[in-house]
């Protein structure tokens, strides 16, 4: 299984995970991009491991070949100064380090093909990283200008509110004028019985007033 493959199936149980739970979209976009940063972590480990190995593998190959060569020259030699035996062993070093060659080469072969489904997976997975990025960006820009908006509207209906209160007052105050002329008119009418009794009074007095001086004048006469 490629390492992509078992992110996908890191990422897919923590999705499955979160949807169950209700979370937050915010909340799995850092998830899926922590879950893909810490595999392109382990990715390029992976990928820094088998290149020291290759570059091992590749000493270890040009070592046999010339162990290969030199033990080809040495059977040649001893042949010449008449030497079978020599160049029999000398010979199965040669095939010894033939077969050592053959695992070696078989061996980066396979690290040939890894490193290449490495790359391919990390550069999926880089595509992929920065995508998840990309919405997150988008997800944040989103947010940021939804709450602005409430703001605003919170601000409107607050601004609503104090104009109904401004209305309230407004209406208050054309009441407590109403309530003013009622009371003025009230005071009015309780002047007009006030003076019409003073009135009577005074009345009175000049009937008195009369009436002693009638009295005098009858007793002049």
């Amino acid at each position: 299984m490629g390492l992509f493959s078992r992110f996908t199936d890191i990422i897919n149980a923590n999705l499955n995970s979160m949807l169950d739970k209700a979370e937050h979209p915010e909340k799995m976009i850092r998830l899926i991009i922590g879950e893909m940063e810490e595999t392109l972590v382990e990715v390029r480990s992976t990928a820094a491991k088998n290149i020291a190995e290759q570059k091992n593998l590749a000493r270890k190959i040009a070592n046999t070949q010339k162990a290969i060569s030199h033990w080809q020259t040495k059977a040649e030699l001893a042949l010449t100064k008449g030497r079978e035996d020599l160049a029999k062993s000398a010979l199965a070093q040669k095939h010894n380090s033939q077969k050592e060659l053959i695992a070696f080469e078989d061996e980066n072969s396979l690290l040939t093909e890894l490193l290449a489904n490495i790359q391919t997976d990390a550069q999926h997975l880089q595509e992929k990283l920065t995508e998840a990025k990309n919405r997150q960006a988008n997800l944040i820009r989103r947010q940021n200008s939804a709450e602005v908006r409430l703001k605003v509207r919170e601000k409107a209906v607050v601004h609503s509110i104090d104009a109904a209160m401004a209305k309230f007052e407004r209406y208050q105050s054309k009441i407590d004028h109403l309530e003013a002329q009622v009371e003025s008119y009230d005071l009015t009418d309780k002047q007009d019985l006030a003076s019409q009794i003073s009135a009577l009074a005074a009345d009175d007095a000049i009937e008195n007033e009369l009436a002693e001086m009638k009295k005098q004048a009858a007793s002049a006469a």
